[in-house]
């Protein structure tokens, strides 16, 4: 029988297949497909749709590795404490940090948004008030129990769903078939001023702007030690998202791309000229900015509300090994890691914090720190899966299409999409804070961290009693 909570310091096993699905699309659907593809448009061109392609590829070899090594040992931690276990001490103790970096940065981010939304409605709102507001609301949430987080979250994700759907589904009618009031569109714009008006060029140089949207994916791996049914959970809810992920967003470019000339999709930053507000106001759905506003309203908050719960699970598992202090590893009688949850409001506080001083650029700042951050983070759980399949072999039931192959494919696409950081004039900053981000880190590794590693065996016995393993893992956390 699955072991629910262990006091002191287990996490509760309370996660149905299909919340974690949500709270892995609850983090990839998010602002990047609402409101954020027009930077990657004015790049790319109707192309955009191949780069999405592309990205949907990548996406998906990274969640199948993380998934296919989640279902063998659903670990607190995740693909951190597999990177650990195959990778060594650095490679867990990099990559999970990276990640929680990533994760509070985002939480923060998103938050940002909320409180931007906000000011559709109340223009005179101080940015920080919604900011602290809503931030409050999202720690409180992490606190009672991870059973209502799911819940809440499986909320906020399927009005997005919702929401995309029907964009996809009125966008395809006015597309082909048209309505009384507004003739089929047709698919002329996709190539009235080429499909790749930008040269071959621009769909490789858009790809960094495009795979930020799909951050999130991995999350499988990290609710996989808090699943009911770890196998199961993880299988479906591992090809639930992938699909999903990939018709969503290829399917919504599609659309935009079709009702409205590139150059005008490239240019709407603003909420009344989203592509999504003009697929609703053409179909003739009444106050559709203001029902717009409320989707991606919801979208950012449940975006902010997933980071938050895969940063507190990161720092909950890094005190485990003696990579970050050992009271983060205490949990609440509900399972709740507290003090991690605690640790993990930095990005919050610091948002708000710049909020209140007036500072501009913080939304910039910190989606420069997170574009980085996250194309590391994947480039080590396909490095990890790479390892783990030459010692562990083709063992889950749950597998990569291609097994290590694909993974390197996977590898060499990430380190394709990374070096166009330093290419895109607006992406620089990003590789700049990066590079300076884990160079701190390697300092840290290695003057203070080092001697105070631990392995974390408890980890990988709770997974085999999860998985109904009946023999106790080898070498559990030893490194390569």
């Amino acid at each position: 029988m699955v072991q629910q909570h262990k006091p002191g310091g287990g996490l509760a096993r309370s996660l149905s297949h299909e919340q974690m699905t949500m709270i892995a699309l609850g983090s990839a659907l998010g602002t990047g497909l609402f409101l954020g593809s027009g930077a990657a448009i004015s790049v790319a061109g109707p192309a955009v749709i191949v780069c999405y392609a592309l990205g949907s590829l990548i996406a998906a070899i990274i969640a199948c590795a993380a998934g296919e090594m989640a279902v063998k040992y659903p670990v607190r931690g995740g693909f951190g404490t597999m990177a650990g276990r195959f990778l060594g001490a650095f490679g867990g103790y990099i990559t999970r940090w990276a990640y929680w970096a990533t994760t509070v940065c985002v939480a923060g981010a998103e938050l940002v948004a909320v409180s931007t939304y906000l000011r559709f409605w109340w223009p005179e709102l101080p940015l920080w008030w919604g900011i602290a507001a809503f931030g409050v609301g999202v720690i409180l949430l992490n606190a009672f129990s991870v059973k209502s987080f799911g819940l809440v979250e499986f909320f906020l994700s399927g009005i997005k769903v919702f929401a995309v759907i029907a964009f996809i589904l009125i966008g395809l009618i006015l597309i082909f078939f048209g309505l009384p009031s507004h003739p089929a569109e047709g698919v002329g714009h996709l190539t009235e001023n080429g499909f790749m008006p930008n040269g071959a060029s621009s769909v490789w140089l858009a790809m960094a702007l495009v795979m930020f949207s799909f951050g999130g994916v991995e999350l499988i791996s990290i609710s996989a030690a808090e699943a009911k049914d770890p196998v199961r959970s993880v299988r479906t809810a591992g090809k639930a998202t992938i699909w999903r992920l990939a018709t969503f967003y290829v399917l919504a470019l599609f659309v935009v791309m079709s009702l409205m000339p590139w150059s005008a999709a490239a240019a709407s930053g603003e909420l009344e000229t989203s592509p999504f507000v003009l697929v609703f106001s053409e179909a003739g759905i009444p106050a559709a900015a203001a029902i717009l506003n409320f989707i991606v309203l919801v979208a950012a908050l449940s975006a902010a509300n997933a980071n938050v719960y895969a940063g507190t699970r990161l720092l909950h598992s890094l005190s485990y090994q003696g990579m970050a202090p050992r009271g983060f590893r205490r949990t609440s009688a509900s399972g709740i890691p507290v003090r991690a949850l605690i640790g993990s409001t930095v990005g919050i506080l610091l948002v708000v914090v710049m909020a209140a001083s007036g500072i501009s650029n913080v939304f910039v700042l910190m989606v420069a720190l997170i574009t980085s951050c996250v194309l590391i983070v994947w480039f080590m759980i396909l490095l990890a899966y790479v390892f783990y399949r030459r010692r562990e072999g083709a063992s889950s039931s749950f597998r990569l299409l291609g097994g290590v192959p694909m993974a390197i494919l996977g590898m060499v696409g990430l380190a394709s999409v990374f070096s166009t950081v330093f290419v895109l004039e607006d992406m620089r900053m990003a590789g700049l804070v990066g590079v300076g981000y884990f160079v701190v880190l390697t300092v840290l590794y290695f003057a203070v961290v080092r001697r105070h590693v631990t392995v974390d065996r408890e980890a990988f016995e709770e997974a085999g009693r999860a998985t109904g393993a009946s023999e106790r893992p080898a070498e559990a956390g030893a490194e390569v």
